[in-house]
């Protein structure tokens, strides 16, 4: 028989006998997120939602959720109604549970059914306080929320979009690295490792609420980039994160 066609089949038969020489996995590793929200950061104010029922629905029934709306006064800005007007972060944590492909996946696959069309990807370092630096990545969308209940109207927001993925061990910012490491982790540690993906969104440009400020684009990033450090230094035990 000749050399090349005996290589497809000897490969087959050591990747199938591999198997059996995978160690066996052990306990789930705990993620180094902290799930349980304060009541806010600084001068961020949270108000705890629960996960929508679509959400809750579309992933594995042991998945856990942390969400909020967190708003910020904006000094001597207020509405026609003398109410003061606040910035806005719509956080979300979504762990994952046994089945991690059900639990958590990337954000550009789900993004676009909450009305997001994204425009701009890349990468962004942000230097923490505590001396580590994280890197996220940033999406900036456009998204379109319906205003009436048969979602014939809609308000179109431009808005830019931080996140992240926490593990057992280590941190990442891209999905196909959090899948290298977890094949690694079970072949060679035997370990599954539940993953915890945060996300963080802001709008800008003019508001509907706002009557004469119109929010540039780069005063969001300055202000989700110190948000997310905030969430980064309070909600990740950085003890467990390998430097």
């Amino acid at each position: 028989m000749n050399l090349r066609n005996l290589i497809l089949p000897l490969f087959l038969a050591g990747t199938l006998s591999a198997i059996y020489v995978l160690p066996t996995a052990g306990e789930v590793a705990q993620s180094a997120v902290k799930m349980d929200l304060p009541n806010g950061y600084g001068t961020w104010h949270f108000k705890k939602v629960p996960a929508s029922e679509a959400e809750v629905k579309s992933l594995a029934k042991d998945t856990e959720f942390s969400k909020a709306v967190c708003l910020q006064v904006r000094p001597g800005e207020y509405d026609g109604n003398g109410n003061m007007i606040p910035d806005r972060v719509d956080l979300s944590i979504v762990l994952s549970g046994a089945d991690i492909n059900n639990s958590i996946h990337r954000p550009q696959r789900c993004m676009p059914a909450q009305g997001h069309q994204i425009v701009e990807t890349g990468d962004k370092v942000l230097l923490l306080k505590n001396g580590r630096s994280l890197t996220v990545k940033r999406l900036r969308s456009i998204q379109r929320i319906p205003t009436n209940e048969e979602r014939t109207e809609f308000l179109a927001f431009d808005c830019v979009t931080y996140y992240f993925f926490i593990g057992h061990d280590r941190i990442t910012h891209e999905h196909l690295g959090r899948t290298f490491v977890d094949m690694k982790d079970r072949l060679f540690k035997g370990m599954d490792q539940r993953w915890a993906y945060v996300s963080a969104s802001m709008w800008y440009g003019k508001m509907p609420w706002m009557k004469d400020t119109v929010v540039s684009k780069e005063e969001v990033e300055r202000k989700l980039s110190d948000f997310v450090s905030l969430f980064a230094e309070g909600q990740i035990d950085w003890e467990q994160i390998k430097p």
